[in-house]
């Protein structure tokens, strides 16, 4: 039987809330990562690390707290930055890069994109 090739994959996802809360924050990027390992078929061991970015009006918590919370998680390596600041960019927006191990092709990787943040790729969704 012949095994499946594992490769180092790039998975992008984007949320928005209504509010600068720390309540929002957590929950939309829960719901983000939710998203993104359920459309991906992935499970903490297959996650290498992931990237967090918050737009300037987002300072009230930590998107990484959200995947602390969740099971299997604890060692999973994270990053948290600030989005640049572009003239009329979407606002109150979290990103995220998840780089994961995957036997998926770039083209069978399922990129999520919730709530405004639909709009930032409407080609892949």
């Amino acid at each position: 039987m012949e095994k499946a090739s594992i490769f180092l994959r790039g998975i992008r996802g984007a949320v928005t809330v209504e509010r600068n809360t720390a309540e929002e924050i957590v929950a939309a990027t829960k719901e983000l990562l939710e998203a993104i390992v359920g459309e991906n078929n992935l499970q903490p061991e297959d996650v290498a690390g992931v990237f967090f970015t918050v737009t300037p009006d987002l300072n009230a918590e930590f998107p990484a707290v959200a995947a602390r919370k969740m099971p299997g998680w604890k060692y999973v390596p994270l990053m948290c930055a600030q989005e640049i600041n572009v003239p009329g960019s979407l606002p109150r927006c979290i990103r995220v890069l998840v780089f994961a191990h995957t036997a998926r092709s770039q083209r069978e990787i399922k990129h999520v994109y919730l709530r405004e943040a639909a709009r930032l790729r409407e080609d892949l969704i």
